[in-house]
């Protein structure tokens, strides 16, 4: 069985040391020893370790006078650190069962467990504004970013610290990054106050800096924007935000998009809508027209009788779907070109086509002959025939081009 080991000689202080003096020679070996400042020095980490250790006996009244009178934890026969005997071939030391509870409760049954690294921390999520033609939303663009961003101070190289200083273990937690409120085993901790649970602070800050280990700066970058976008797009670019802090990865950074429109396309989804005006003639007898799409021109076959509103669509000629590999279509919308003012002669054209079309549009208004009749009544005229409606129609419109 180990013998007990002599804190007073670790700490290097006498038995008769008071409470300040013992915390006072702590502090100086945790610098001195910490791994921090011994990145890699297995033999400084062990040693750091055995100072911990002395210090949470030491440091408190209870355990240093039951250590001191060998009785509890430490009473004779009991394993290197005050073990626990009685336990057959089992032979527990203080320090192991130490290490058992904080592993089962996440902390330190004395409260004092100290912190070797700082915590990793995640990088912050960037997001950025970013303007872009039609052309290069449906093909894809590499396009210049400016983006400003908190990066690691070139200075300090992230500690906070001035070049030639290092950061000391906080007085108050002593290191753990956390204050532990509560007695006995169970107890309740937070994060420090003075440190804010880094557990270190920073004496000597960094001039760049001032302590705060990052800098704002502006970073400027290429950025890939996939085919497909539309106005208003969230693209998101993995580890192009803010770099981590203590070995974090970096966040992310978002790009929203803003398309310019198009003078012929418009988007509506995942699809292209384009207005085809046709001619009278061309709506009445049917055509072949030019159309245009993403790579050129293609033609569409108008069937004669085509309605103004009515939609073709080609398949798969749209803009690429982000993500895959599918296209959309595009959208032909026949908006019938209707002259403003005739000549003489397409009037005269007009009238001879009028007398052969002798069709009344609007007849499908009136369920029967009873229902105009009760219309024209509480309208104070006379029932007509759809013929006669449009015949009178026609000599009205006749009677207006010869006043004038």
């Amino acid at each position: 069985m180990a013998a007990r080991p002599d804190y007073y000689k670790t700490l290097g202080v006498d038995k008769k040391a008071g409470a300040e003096e013992i915390k006072k020679a702590y502090r100086k070996l945790a610098r001195q020893y910490h791994p921090d400042r011994n990145p890699g020095d297995k033999e400084a980490e062990a040693r750091f370790k055995e100072i911990s250790q002395a210090h949470d006996v030491l440091g408190d009244p209870e355990k240093r006078k039951q250590y001191d009178s060998g009785s509890g934890p430490f009473a004779t026969g009991a394993g290197p650190g005050g073990g626990f005997g009685g336990f057959g071939n089992f032979d527990f030391d203080g320090a192991s069962m130490g290490d058992i509870l904080s592993n089962l409760f996440g902390g330190s049954t004395s409260g004092r467990r100290v912190r070797t690294k700082p915590r990793a921390e995640r990088g912050a999520d960037l997001e950025a504004q970013v303007s872009i033609s039609f052309d290069q939303a449906i093909s894809g663009a590499q396009v210049p970013l400016q983006v400003p961003m908190r990066t690691t101070c070139p200075t300090c190289r992230g500690t906070g610290a001035k070049p030639g200083t290092t950061p000391t273990v906080c007085p108050r937690c002593e290191g753990r990054g956390i204050e532990t409120q509560g007695q006995g085993m169970f107890s309740i901790s937070q994060p420090c106050s003075l440190c804010h649970g880094a557990g270190t602070i920073i004496e000597d800050p960094c001039p760049t800096c001032h302590g705060a280990g990052a800098v704002r700066t502006v970073k400027r970058m290429r950025v890939n924007i996939p085919a497909g976008v539309r106005d208003g797009s969230r693209i998101r670019l993995a580890g192009k935000g803010e770099p981590g802090r203590n070995g974090g990865p970096p966040g992310d950074l978002y790009l929203i998009t803003h398309v310019a429109p198009s003078p012929l396309f418009t988007r509506k989804g995942d699809n292209l809508e384009v207005e085809v005006p046709l001619s009278i003639p061309e709506a009445l007898r049917g055509a072949e027209v030019q159309v245009p799409t993403l790579s050129g021109t293609k033609t569409l076959r108008v069937r004669p009788g085509t309605a103004h509103g009515t939609v073709q669509r080609l398949r798969g000629e749209g803009p690429p779907k982000v993500g895959s590999k599918e296209k959309g279509d595009i959208h032909y919308r026949f908006v019938i070109d209707v002259p403003q003012k005739l000549s003489k002669e397409q009037e005269s054209a007009i009238d001879e086509l009028s007398k052969t079309l002798d069709r009344n549009p609007r007849a499908g208004l009136f369920a029967n002959g009873a229902a105009a009749g009760a219309g024209a009544r509480a309208s104070g005229a006379s029932p007509m025939s759809g013929d006669r409606q449009a015949a009178a129609g026609a000599g009205a419109a006749e009677e207006a081009r010869d006043g004038s």
